[in-house]
Protein backbone atom coordinates (compact mmCIF):
# COMPACT_ATOMS: atom_id res chain seq x y z
CA UNK A 1 0.00 0.00 0.00
CA UNK A 2 0.68 3.62 -1.28
CA UNK A 3 1.72 5.69 2.48
CA UNK A 4 2.78 8.52 1.15
CA UNK A 5 3.84 10.46 -2.28
CA UNK A 6 5.09 13.68 -3.61
CA UNK A 7 4.22 14.56 -6.78
CA UNK A 8 7.07 17.39 -8.93
CA UNK A 9 8.21 18.44 -5.31
CA UNK A 10 9.46 21.89 -6.28
CA UNK A 11 11.50 24.42 -4.55
CA UNK A 12 13.36 27.78 -5.16
CA UNK A 13 15.28 29.87 -2.66
CA UNK A 14 15.19 32.83 -4.66
CA UNK A 15 16.85 32.17 -8.09
CA UNK A 16 18.43 28.63 -6.75
CA UNK A 17 17.11 25.53 -7.72
CA UNK A 18 17.01 23.23 -4.32
CA UNK A 19 14.69 20.35 -5.95
CA UNK A 20 13.42 20.06 -9.14
CA UNK A 21 9.95 18.33 -10.17
CA UNK A 22 10.74 15.21 -7.99
CA UNK A 23 8.43 11.98 -7.59
CA UNK A 24 8.67 9.89 -4.28
CA UNK A 25 7.04 7.26 -3.14
CA UNK A 26 6.91 5.89 -0.02
CA UNK A 27 5.01 1.64 0.58
CA UNK A 28 4.17 0.81 4.01
CA UNK A 29 6.19 -1.31 5.66
CA UNK A 30 8.91 -0.52 3.75
CA UNK A 31 12.33 1.23 4.39
CA UNK A 32 13.47 3.34 1.63
CA UNK A 33 16.82 5.29 2.09
CA UNK A 34 17.34 8.96 -0.12
CA UNK A 35 20.59 9.36 -0.90
CA UNK A 36 22.67 12.10 -2.47
CA UNK A 37 25.54 14.09 -2.39
CA UNK A 38 25.86 16.90 -0.06
CA UNK A 39 23.44 19.65 -1.55
CA UNK A 40 21.70 17.30 -3.47
CA UNK A 41 18.27 17.89 -1.86
CA UNK A 42 17.82 15.18 0.90
CA UNK A 43 17.51 17.79 3.74
CA UNK A 44 15.20 20.27 1.92
CA UNK A 45 12.93 16.90 0.96
CA UNK A 46 12.53 16.05 4.78
CA UNK A 47 11.79 19.79 5.47
CA UNK A 48 9.27 19.67 2.74
CA UNK A 49 7.58 16.76 3.41
CA UNK A 50 7.15 17.63 7.37
CA UNK A 51 5.62 20.97 6.59
CA UNK A 52 8.82 22.80 7.75
CA UNK A 53 9.35 24.39 4.10
CA UNK A 54 6.43 24.73 1.87
CA UNK A 55 7.00 23.66 -2.21
CA UNK A 56 7.27 25.98 -4.78
CA UNK A 57 5.14 23.79 -6.72
CA UNK A 58 4.14 20.15 -6.07
CA UNK A 59 2.16 18.05 -3.77
CA UNK A 60 2.79 15.91 -0.69
CA UNK A 61 0.17 13.07 -0.27
CA UNK A 62 0.13 10.99 3.14
CA UNK A 63 -2.58 8.28 3.56
CA UNK A 64 -4.43 10.07 0.76
CA UNK A 65 -4.46 13.04 2.53
CA UNK A 66 -3.06 16.57 0.87
CA UNK A 67 -0.78 17.28 3.84
CA UNK A 68 0.79 20.10 1.23
CA UNK A 69 2.07 23.08 3.55
CA UNK A 70 0.67 22.14 6.38
CA UNK A 71 2.24 22.81 10.15
CA UNK A 72 4.73 20.89 11.58
CA UNK A 73 2.59 19.51 14.46
CA UNK A 74 -0.34 18.56 12.35
CA UNK A 75 1.74 16.76 9.80
CA UNK A 76 2.96 14.33 13.23
CA UNK A 77 -0.54 14.22 14.57
CA UNK A 78 -1.71 12.30 11.30
CA UNK A 79 1.25 9.48 11.68
CA UNK A 80 4.21 11.40 9.97
CA UNK A 81 7.20 12.44 12.66
CA UNK A 82 10.93 12.84 11.97
CA UNK A 83 14.27 13.02 13.31
CA UNK A 84 17.01 15.38 12.84
CA UNK A 85 20.78 15.31 11.92
CA UNK A 86 21.88 16.97 15.10
CA UNK A 87 21.34 15.15 18.31
CA UNK A 88 18.08 17.19 19.98
CA UNK A 89 17.66 16.90 23.40
CA UNK A 90 15.79 18.09 27.09
CA UNK A 91 18.82 18.19 28.74
CA UNK A 92 17.46 19.52 32.19
CA UNK A 93 14.75 16.61 32.32
CA UNK A 94 15.53 12.67 32.68
CA UNK A 95 15.39 10.39 29.76
CA UNK A 96 11.96 9.21 30.47
CA UNK A 97 10.36 12.52 31.06
CA UNK A 98 11.52 13.57 27.46
CA UNK A 99 9.83 10.75 25.97
CA UNK A 100 6.94 10.87 27.83
CA UNK A 101 7.33 15.11 26.96
CA UNK A 102 7.16 13.58 23.08
CA UNK A 103 3.78 10.95 24.21
CA UNK A 104 1.61 14.37 24.86
CA UNK A 105 1.41 14.84 21.07
CA UNK A 106 -2.16 13.25 21.36
CA UNK A 107 -2.91 14.53 24.15
CA UNK A 108 -6.10 17.20 24.45
CA UNK A 109 -4.96 18.62 27.87
CA UNK A 110 -7.05 21.93 29.31
CA UNK A 111 -5.78 24.53 30.66
CA UNK A 112 -8.06 23.91 33.64
CA UNK A 113 -7.05 20.61 34.27
CA UNK A 114 -3.37 20.98 33.97
CA UNK A 115 -3.60 24.46 36.35
CA UNK A 116 -5.63 22.32 39.19
CA UNK A 117 -4.14 18.84 38.21
CA UNK A 118 -7.33 16.98 38.02
CA UNK A 119 -7.94 13.47 38.16
CA UNK A 120 -7.84 13.90 34.26
CA UNK A 121 -4.61 15.55 34.17
CA UNK A 122 -2.59 12.98 36.46
CA UNK A 123 -4.62 10.06 34.19
CA UNK A 124 -3.06 11.93 31.58
CA UNK A 125 0.31 11.98 33.26
CA UNK A 126 -0.03 8.20 34.00
CA UNK A 127 -0.60 7.47 30.20
CA UNK A 128 2.39 9.06 29.05
CA UNK A 129 4.76 7.91 31.55
CA UNK A 130 3.51 4.41 30.96
CA UNK A 131 3.80 4.39 26.98
CA UNK A 132 7.12 6.57 27.41
CA UNK A 133 8.47 3.09 29.58
CA UNK A 134 7.27 0.81 27.05
CA UNK A 135 9.05 2.47 24.25
CA UNK A 136 12.70 3.07 26.53
CA UNK A 137 12.05 -0.81 27.27
CA UNK A 138 11.69 -1.82 23.51
CA UNK A 139 14.32 -0.02 22.55
CA UNK A 140 17.04 -1.05 24.91
CA UNK A 141 16.93 1.65 27.12
CA UNK A 142 14.89 0.55 29.82
CA UNK A 143 17.90 1.11 32.43
CA UNK A 144 18.90 4.99 31.60
CA UNK A 145 15.51 5.78 32.01
CA UNK A 146 16.54 8.12 34.97
CA UNK A 147 19.46 9.55 33.39
CA UNK A 148 20.00 12.92 32.54
CA UNK A 149 20.40 12.72 28.43
CA UNK A 150 23.55 14.45 28.44
CA UNK A 151 25.05 11.66 30.92
CA UNK A 152 23.85 8.84 27.90
CA UNK A 153 26.77 7.51 25.70
CA UNK A 154 26.57 8.97 22.30
CA UNK A 155 24.82 6.09 20.70
CA UNK A 156 21.79 5.82 23.09
CA UNK A 157 21.94 9.87 23.01
CA UNK A 158 21.02 9.32 19.05
CA UNK A 159 18.24 6.33 19.98
CA UNK A 160 16.88 9.05 22.93
CA UNK A 161 15.86 11.02 19.56
CA UNK A 162 14.39 8.08 17.85
CA UNK A 163 12.10 7.25 21.14
CA UNK A 164 10.80 10.33 21.26
CA UNK A 165 10.05 10.20 17.55
CA UNK A 166 8.30 7.13 18.41
CA UNK A 167 6.52 8.28 21.07
CA UNK A 168 4.44 10.85 18.31
CA UNK A 169 3.01 7.51 17.13
CA UNK A 170 3.94 8.03 13.70
CA UNK A 171 2.93 5.77 11.11
CA UNK A 172 6.61 6.92 8.81
CA UNK A 173 9.19 7.76 10.62
CA UNK A 174 11.78 9.95 8.48
CA UNK A 175 15.52 9.45 10.39
CA UNK A 176 17.58 11.88 9.13
CA UNK A 177 21.46 10.84 9.33
CA UNK A 178 20.81 8.27 12.25
CA UNK A 179 24.61 7.28 12.47
CA UNK A 180 26.51 10.44 12.27
CA UNK A 181 28.80 10.12 14.41
CA UNK A 182 28.58 6.86 15.38
CA UNK A 183 31.59 4.21 15.98
CA UNK A 184 30.81 0.64 14.28
CA UNK A 185 29.48 -0.84 17.49
CA UNK A 186 26.58 1.84 17.60
CA UNK A 187 26.30 1.58 14.19
CA UNK A 188 25.30 -1.94 14.21
CA UNK A 189 23.06 -0.80 17.19
CA UNK A 190 20.69 2.27 15.55
CA UNK A 191 20.95 -0.64 12.52
CA UNK A 192 18.81 -2.90 14.52
CA UNK A 193 16.99 -0.21 15.97
CA UNK A 194 15.75 0.97 12.97
CA UNK A 195 14.84 -2.97 11.76
CA UNK A 196 13.10 -3.58 14.92
CA UNK A 197 10.68 -0.27 14.57
CA UNK A 198 10.00 -1.54 11.26
CA UNK A 199 9.27 -5.12 12.08
CA UNK A 200 7.08 -2.97 14.80
CA UNK A 201 4.62 -1.14 11.89
CA UNK A 202 6.47 1.72 11.38
CA UNK A 203 7.64 2.39 7.91
CA UNK A 204 10.89 4.58 7.20
CA UNK A 205 12.32 6.68 5.37
CA UNK A 206 15.66 6.96 5.53
CA UNK A 207 18.69 9.92 4.47
CA UNK A 208 22.04 8.47 5.00
CA UNK A 209 25.57 8.54 3.76
CA UNK A 210 27.01 5.30 5.45
CA UNK A 211 26.56 3.47 2.42
CA UNK A 212 26.95 -0.13 4.51
CA UNK A 213 24.00 1.29 6.26
CA UNK A 214 21.91 2.01 3.55
CA UNK A 215 22.93 -0.71 1.42
CA UNK A 216 22.07 -3.29 4.42
CA UNK A 217 18.78 -2.26 5.85
CA UNK A 218 16.60 -0.86 2.76
CA UNK A 219 14.68 -2.28 0.24
CA UNK A 220 14.37 0.26 -2.27
CA UNK A 221 17.00 3.52 -2.64
CA UNK A 222 16.18 6.98 -4.22
CA UNK A 223 19.04 8.79 -5.60
CA UNK A 224 19.39 12.54 -5.81
CA UNK A 225 21.83 14.64 -7.30
CA UNK A 226 21.54 18.78 -7.63
CA UNK A 227 17.90 18.87 -6.35
CA UNK A 228 16.85 16.16 -9.05
CA UNK A 229 16.38 12.44 -9.03
CA UNK A 230 18.53 10.10 -11.16
CA UNK A 231 18.05 6.83 -10.05
CA UNK A 232 15.70 4.63 -8.32
CA UNK A 233 15.59 0.91 -7.63
CA UNK A 234 17.27 -2.26 -4.95
CA UNK A 235 19.91 -1.60 -3.22
CA UNK A 236 21.56 -4.26 -5.89
CA UNK A 237 20.18 -2.16 -8.69
CA UNK A 238 21.56 1.69 -7.59
CA UNK A 239 25.52 0.03 -6.97
CA UNK A 240 25.75 -1.14 -10.74
CA UNK A 241 23.92 2.18 -11.53
CA UNK A 242 26.77 4.60 -13.74
CA UNK A 243 25.14 7.60 -12.88
CA UNK A 244 25.16 6.88 -9.30
CA UNK A 245 28.22 5.82 -9.13
CA UNK A 246 29.74 9.12 -10.95
CA UNK A 247 27.43 11.27 -8.41
CA UNK A 248 28.03 9.61 -5.50
CA UNK A 249 29.40 6.31 -4.58
CA UNK A 250 32.42 6.77 -6.06
CA UNK A 251 35.18 5.02 -8.59
CA UNK A 252 35.42 2.53 -5.79
CA UNK A 253 32.04 1.30 -5.98
CA UNK A 254 32.78 -0.25 -9.70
Amino acid sequence: MRLLEAKGLTKYFGGLAALVDVDLRVDAGEILALIGPNGAGKTTTFNLLTGFDHPTKGKVIFKGRDITGLKPHKIAGYGLSRTWQQTILFNGITTLDSVALACRLHQKPRFFDCLFKTPKSRQDDSAAVEQAEEILEFLGMGSYKDELPFNLPYGFQRILGVAMTMATRPELMLLDEAVTGMNPVETVMMMDTIRKIRDRGITILLVEHNMKVVMGISGRICVLDFGRKIAEGKPAEISKNKDVIEAYLGADMK
